[in-house]
Parts: C-alpha cells; sequence; structure tokens
C-alpha cells in the first residue's frame, strides 16, 4: 500500500470517527431547547449528511482508481516495473545530494 492510500485511508477513518462523534453529540444535545439550539442542531445534521455523501464518493473514488493502477500494472508489467524503477533511482538521487 503507498502513502497515497495510506493517507486516504486515514482521512476516510477520521471522517467516520467525526461524523459518529457528531451523531453522538446531537443526541446528546436532543433536550437542549432554545431556538439557537435548534438552528445549529439543523445545520450540525445538513453538514453531517454532506460529510457523509463526501466521505462516500471519495472511498468510491479510491477504489476506482485503485483498480484502474492494477489494471494497468497488470497490463503493462515490464513498463510499471521499470517506471518505478527510475522513479525510485530519481527519488535516491535527490535525497542523497549535498
Amino acid at each position: 500500500m503507498n502513502t497515497i492510500d495510506l493517507n486516504t485511508e486515514k482521512l476516510v477513518t477520521d471522517l467516520k470517527r467525526i461524523i459518529a462523534d457528531s451523531e453522538e453529540l446531537l443526541r446528546a444535545t436532543a433536550d437542549a431547547v432554545g431556538e439557537k439550539a435548534g438552528v445549529l442542531r439543523e445545520r450540525l445534521s445538513e453538514t453531517l449528511a454532506s460529510a457523509k455523501r463526501r466521505c462516500h464518493e471519495l472511498e468510491t473514488r479510491t477504489v476506482d482508481c485503485a483498480k484502474a493502477a492494477d489494471q494497468v500494472v497488470r497490463e503493462h508489467p515490464y513498463q510499471s516495473i521499470g517506471a518505478a524503477f527510475g522513479i525510485g533511482l530519481l527519488i535516491g538521487v535527490l535525497v542523497t545530494r549535498k
């Protein structure tokens, strides 16, 4: 798994945790009265719905990109190995430069 996949997975996990915590907060403040509390709960509910949609879209896009990358590597294995070697060599040269 590469760095982008790990970062994406961490982002999705963090988004899911934020969504769960926000839903718990909504349930805990259900007894709160007042116009401001109602407005805030409504706004938080809308934001949660939007975050859920974005999280689902991000997961879907990530899976699609992983499948596409897998397909390209399977269709062109030697070119993929060559490209990976070249990029690794370039990074190694840049890192060891003074």
